[in-house]
């Protein structure tokens, strides 16, 4: 007589009836429509969360960049000052910096305060005596002239100002500017303010605020008059083709300067704000990670409740022969199927946002009649936004990592039902 068969047929993990299950406890009947609702607030807080990350993190890159670029492109990657005797040889010293190999620009230059005034208001600036090639060597001003032009700017007595300073003085290119500088002319009385008025040859708009109400440039031997220097300049500004290779620069500029010197970098002189962005930066990552944490243990919950309210439905899949491993597998699937969507349209809801965001900005500003991100308290005239792939892929890898250990605990707990328990009262 034949024996009776023991052979029991394992089926593949992930098999198509696991699926099947899953994505029909996904789809909750009217009676299940709690456990459905925490399934749809969990999916709403994983997109919510990604999409924030994303959108967050590329605007502090963006404003980190365009600040940085905006800074460096006006001001030298190195700064070169005198020691023990003023900068009379600048002549000589910038030649040998800008022969340095990494060296793109040495621009000697004469920095004072003076206060710009028109008839109708007034403003304090800083005023930059530059060399006319120089001037035009820095693309941030060159490639933004508005008004007017810097040609011949070294032959007369014309000045360059930024386009809201000239929008503050109420005057155009052509228009003329009273600069009053408080060291002047040395008499029997005093020292007396020097005033004297100048052209405006040209109207720049850098896109900061800051440097286009601040900044006022004049050609270098106009200046060396204006503020009563012999023949010597404040400092020489250095400008490199790597700004992060700075430290390997510093000896070679030391080096090659031929003179004591005093070096000081675009990080020394930036590093209290930089290093604020990156702790708001760094904070704010760890505070919109909290939503993201927190919509994965909504997943928890609604799976948990899940596998009390369909026990009985467990029970009988392990009596026609289900293994725990397939009934682990099928709340697996359910919980992550809910983090795995809400991480993929949180991550194209961030893209979408982060590639128009400043159309976004201009038409909150239109609806709400109000001024999102003023430039005079933020510096830069749009709403800047920088998407790094490494950081969106660390966003994305961590939504899905959360979503997927939050499930691990309601699927074990399922695959541990005992059929006998769940049974005994049905």
């Amino acid at each position: 007589m034949d024996e009776p068969m023991t052979e029991t047929v394992q089926t593949a993990p992930f098999a198509p009836f696991e699926w099947m299950l899953s994505s029909r406890y996904l789809r909750a009947r009217r009676k299940e429509g709690f456990i459905s609702v925490i399934a749809g607030f969990s999916f709403l807080g994983i997109m919510l969360g990604v999409a924030t990350l994303i959108i967050v993190m590329a605007v502090m890159n963006g404003f980190r960049k365009e600040l940085l670029d905006k800074i460096l492109g006006l001001n030298g990657h190195i700064l070169v000052q005198p020691l023990e005797s003023p900068l009379t040889d600048w002549k000589d010293v910038a030649d040998r910096l800008s022969q340095v190999q990494g060296i793109r620009l040495a621009a000697p230059v004469v920095d004072g305060q003076a206060l710009a005034s028109s008839p109708w208001n007034a403003s304090g600036v800083l005023v930059r005596g530059i060399r006319s090639d120089d001037l035009n060597n820095l693309t941030s001003i060159a490639k933004n002239i508005k008004q007017g032009s810097l040609e011949g700017f070294d032959d007369g007595q014309g000045v360059a100002i930024g386009r809201r300073l000239a929008d503050q003085l109420s005057l155009h290119a052509g228009d003329s500017i009273t600069l009053v500088a408080p060291k002047g002319a040395v008499t029997p009385m005093g020292t007396t303010p020097r005033i004297k008025p100048y052209k405006i040859v040209a109207v720049f708009e850098i896109g900061m605020s800051e440097y286009d109400l601040g900044f006022v440039f004049m050609p270098l031997a106009e200046a060396q008059a204006y503020f009563n220097r012999s023949n010597d300049v404040t400092s020489i500004e250095v400008f490199t083709t790597n700004p992060d290779r700075i430290l390997q620069f510093r000896q070679a500029v030391t080096e090659a300067a031929g003179r004591p010197v005093f070096l000081v970098d675009w990080r020394q002189r930036n590093s209290t704000f930089f290093n604020a962005l990156q702790v708001e930066r760094n904070v704010m990552f760890l505070i919109l990670t909290m939503i993201v944490l927190v919509a994965a243990l909504n997943i928890v919950s609604g799976l948990i409740m899940l596998v009390k309210d369909k026990g009985s439905d467990i029970a009988i899949l392990r009596t026609m022969g289900a293994s725990q491993g397939s009934i682990m597998r099928i709340f697996l699937i359910t919980g992550a199927s809910i983090g795995v969507v809400g991480t993929l349209v949180g991550f194209l809801v961030g893209l979408v946002i982060c590639l128009n965001i400043e159309s976004i900005r201009q038409f909150l500003s239109w609806l709400t009649s109000t001024e999102i991100f003023s430039p005079e308290l933020y510096f830069l005239s749009k709403l800047p936004a920088e998407i790094d792939v490494g950081e969106t892929s660390a966003v994305v890898i961590m939504a899905l990592t959360l979503s997927f250990l939050a499930t691990l605990y309601p699927s074990w707990r399922a695959a541990r039902l005992d059929p006998v328990e769940a049974l005994r009262y049905e």
